[in-house]
């Protein structure tokens, strides 16, 4: 409003002999709104504090847009959930079709979960640049200003609505540059001014694109992890209804931990002394895949979610795993550990309420805290194999459970839990994982696969 004016004032006086003044005037509130122009939220810090106490048509309209877009959300929950019901209702009894709804809506939360991460990834360096060019552009105002204004006084009106945004600007620049209204030694200045304008236009399109498709992204693991939930929730109270004493299981299990210092301490003493996790080791034991005699494992095998012991050994799925969570590795098996000795295990640093699935097929031998690991997770994978996972907020399976590959399993938190990565990752959640043959750790890196495309799903 106030920019509008000054240009008008600056026009009005300048048709019969342009006052000194009105052009200081000008200039001035032209380099304040190009200044907002720039830095939108300094502009807004700036505005004045007295505003005016009536409610504006656009504002009203604005709060009835809000209310219909609550609304729709809204409805948009209760649809939600009505097919949730619906959808569960559908598979009843039948553990398969649980199980393979489970996997599958997992894989579509990583996939989620792999784009936000990369779509993030792509904003940062054009965040980054542009605040490069705005900065550049506003440490040259004078510069800027003076361009204007001699395009200005050139075509002897005031270019239209040049400084609301930086693609009006460009425009006024380039079509004054086309007109020949622009005189020769301010020529190069502003086809300077131009190029990084149109920078500027570009970083901003290109930014709201991606953002717009991070919305939508986030939007859907929104929807997927509801769904997810109420998937895992129907899978563990139908467990719960097998194994009728699940609690006291889990509790006995905690007391158990307590007698124990090391993690193998922890896996011998569940196999022995708890009734749920020894059946478990005892079914591993027996039905435990037998290596592939070709070398290469049957990869269809893993197509069947009514499955109860593993679809392919242990030992023959070199190369084919995921990881259990979507991150980047911050620890390497072997590397210091801040501590003197080594690790035993790797480090996934990870986003807060990351799902966590299970690389491989595998009996749940424990799952709760256990001293500095946070919450933990082992699974025996038969023929001498175990996966911990620790670090968790939440697990979501009991002992003595018969796991599938890609299964949701647990979910992160929003920081570190485990002791040992705190003083360095305090502000993340991070995963850390760890494969043991005979109770010894082993290298765990033959496991994963190279790319997403020849990881093993279920």
């Amino acid at each position: 409003m106030h920019s509008t004016q000054g240009f008008h004032s600056f026009d009005t006086v300048g048709r019969g002999k342009p006052l000194i003044s009105a052009v200081s005037l000008s200039l001035l509130l032209l380099s304040a709104s190009f200044a907002a122009a720039l830095s939108p939220a300094v502009a807004q810090s700036a505005a004045p504090a007295q505003q005016a106490t009536a409610v504006s048509p656009d504002a009203l309209k604005q709060r009835e847009e809000e209310l219909e877009a609550t609304r729709e959300q809204q409805r948009k929950a209760a649809e939600l959930q009505q097919k949730l019901k619906a959808d569960i209702a559908a598979i009843g009894q039948d553990r398969s079709k649980l199980n393979q709804q489970l996997i599958d809506i997992a894989t579509q939360v990583r996939g989620v979960e792999i784009r936000i991460g990369q779509t993030e990834a792509d904003l940062r360096p054009l965040d980054s640049r542009e605040q490069q060019v705005r900065a550049s552009l506003d440490s040259r105002r004078s510069e800027i200003v003076e361009v204007l204004a001699a395009l200005q006084r050139a075509g002897r009106r005031t270019p239209p609505a040049l400084l609301v945004r930086p693609e009006d600007a460009l425009q006024s620049l380039r079509t004054a540059m086309l007109l020949g209204s622009v005189v020769p030694e301010l020529r190069g200045r502003a086809e300077k001014l131009a190029t990084d304008l149109g920078e500027l236009v570009n970083l901003r399109r290109d930014i709201a694109t991606k953002r717009d498709v991070l919305a939508r992204d986030r939007d859907r693991l929104k929807d997927d992890s509801v769904r997810l939930a109420a998937l895992v929730e129907e899978r563990q109270r139908k467990q719960s209804a097998i194994e009728k004493d699940v609690e006291a299981e889990g509790a006995r299990a905690i007391n158990l931990s307590r007698q124990v210092e090391s993690l193998q301490g922890l896996i011998t003493k569940m196999e022995q002394d708890l009734k749920s996790a020894a059946k478990a080791a005892a079914t591993a034991s027996l039905q435990g895949a037998p290596p592939a005699p070709s070398g290469k494992p049957n990869l269809g095998a893993l197509k069947d979610p009514a499955r109860l012991s593993p679809a392919i050994a242990f030992a023959s799925a070199k190369g084919l795993f995921a990881f259990p969570v979507v991150g980047r590795k911050i620890r390497e098996f072997g590397g210091s550990d801040g501590a003197g000795g080594v690790e035993k295990g790797i480090s996934l640093a990870t986003k807060a309420g990351a799902q966590v699935t299970t690389p491989c097929d595998g009996w749940v031998v424990y799952a709760g805290p256990f001293r500095s690991y946070g919450q933990l997770l082992i699974l025996n994978a038969g023929g001498g194999y175990h996966v911990l996972i620790a670090g968790m907020e939440r697990i979501s399976v009991n002992i003595g459970q018969f796991v599938l590959t890609g299964e949701p399993v647990a979910t992160m938190g929003s920081k570190s839990q485990v002791a040992s990565i705190l003083a360095t990752t305090a502000s993340q959640p991070v995963l850390y994982v760890e494969f043991r043959k005979d109770g010894t750790p082993i290298d765990s890196g033959p496991w994963w696969a190279a790319n997403e495309g020849e990881k093993v799903r279920g």
